[in-house]
């Protein structure tokens, strides 16, 4: 039962013109954005502070949210990326050993606002038909007409890696003391390109022993390869591939100035596929959750998988220049992953990772540091 969450009003508008009226939490005042769904039962501390999320307004399809309130070991990065949060029941009484605070205060402090006791489902299937939409949220009291009018002057942005990315050259050392079985002996040196990274993508490459320079947005691939790394890896990151032109060209670069294994998860896969020739495309409502069906060729497998994103590859374009399609998406037959026939370069769409969600395919990151130990016994 909710009984510590300031009464205020919670306004939805829609660029359509739909409007949902509920209740406020969190922080007291207005935001815009794109309005996209999640399908993860668990995981919204992660989901909320993934910088993936920079620039949307999450609803989530799970109907209770906030039974375990907020702790301190499961955030993504230094804050919430997302702009907004709408729920349709919100507890505010977490039962849970680890939670240091409710979601609504949580909110407060990140200066998001969230709404409350709305159709979630509704929401939903609006988008499912007609598409992620832009989208005012607001607990502070404004009108309908108000929101309308900031609905209308407002431009939703595709380029916020260049925001959330690091602003320096950043080192980070193996976690020696969670190695996984056989992550014994020398370290294996991975160049990190920042495009909004999950920390737990960092965390599953240090145990495996991975010594981390992580690079911020746009580093030239000349300063990277002078440091000698022993393998690559490009990262998740909000917005649109094709506003990524910086990232794209260095990434480009790396490949035509280097033969050493290549590894992109999400918005890197993405950026890969450009580098490389190909092309990308908006999703109608994009693929966001915990429990999305991926096959893969390789292993002759189906995984459930984590997702968070609103472009994928074109099959046809990235088949032309070298790439064999490795993964497909079980629900609409989009492009999960891919390979280079020739160069040690490989990508998923998908997070293996997974925070939230299963963690089926960790032996992606195996794979990474196999091609890497593998390159360096045949130097």
């Amino acid at each position: 039962m909710i009984n510590t969450i300031e009464k205020t009003e919670g306004l939805i508008y829609l660029e359509d013109g739909t409007v949902l009226k509920g209740r406020g939490f969190g922080f007291k005042g207005t935001a815009v954005g794109e309005l996209v769904f999640n399908t993860a039962m668990t995981g919204y501390q992660e989901i909320l502070t993934d910088p993936s999320y920079k620039g949307q307004i999450i609803n989530m399809t799970y109907p209770l949210i906030g039974n375990y309130g907020i702790s301190e070991i499961d955030n993504e990065s230094e804050k919430i990326h997302a702009f907004g949060l709408v729920v349709k029941d919100l507890c505010d009484t977490p039962s849970n050993s680890n939670s240091v605070m409710t979601i609504d205060k949580w909110l407060r402090d990140m200066e998001v606002p969230g709404v409350y006791g709305v159709d979630t489902r509704q929401i939903t299937k609006k988008i499912r038909s007609k598409g992620t939409v832009k989208c005012v949220i607001s607990t502070e009291g404004i009108s309908i007409s108000e929101a309308a009018g900031i609905c209308d002057k407002a431009q939703l942005r595709g380029d916020w890696m260049k925001e959330v990315a690091v602003k320096e050259k950043t080192v980070l050392e193996p976690l020696a003391d969670q190695f996984l079985p056989g992550s014994e002996g020398e370290p294996f040196d991975v160049a990190v390109i920042d495009f909004g990274v999950k920390g737990n993508i960092l965390t599953c490459l240090r145990r495996r022993n991975c010594r981390l320079t992580v690079y911020p947005y746009g580093t030239p691939a000349a300063n990277i390869l002078a440091s000698d790394p022993d393998g690559i890896f490009l990262t998740n990151g909000p917005g649109d591939p094709e506003e990524a032109v910086e990232a794209i060209e260095e990434v480009r670069n790396l490949i035509r100035l280097s033969e050493i294994p290549m590894f992109g998860i999400c918005m890197g896969h993405q950026i890969l596929a450009i580098a490389l020739g190909g092309k990308t495309y908006k999703l109608k409502y994009g693929h966001r959750g915990g429990n999305h069906g991926v096959f893969d060729k390789n292993t002759k497998r189906s995984y459930i998988t984590s997702q968070n994103h609103g472009y994928a590859v074109q099959y046809e374009s990235i088949i032309l220049k070298g790439m064999e399609i490795t993964h497909l998406n079980l629900n609409d037959g989009t492009v999960e992953g891919m390979e280079h026939r020739d160069l040690p370069i490989f990508s998923v769409q998908f997070h293996p990772e997974a925070s939230p969600g299963p963690n089926d395919t960790g032996y992606l990151f195996d794979k990474f540091t196999g091609m890497m130990k593998e390159d360096r016994e045949n130097a």
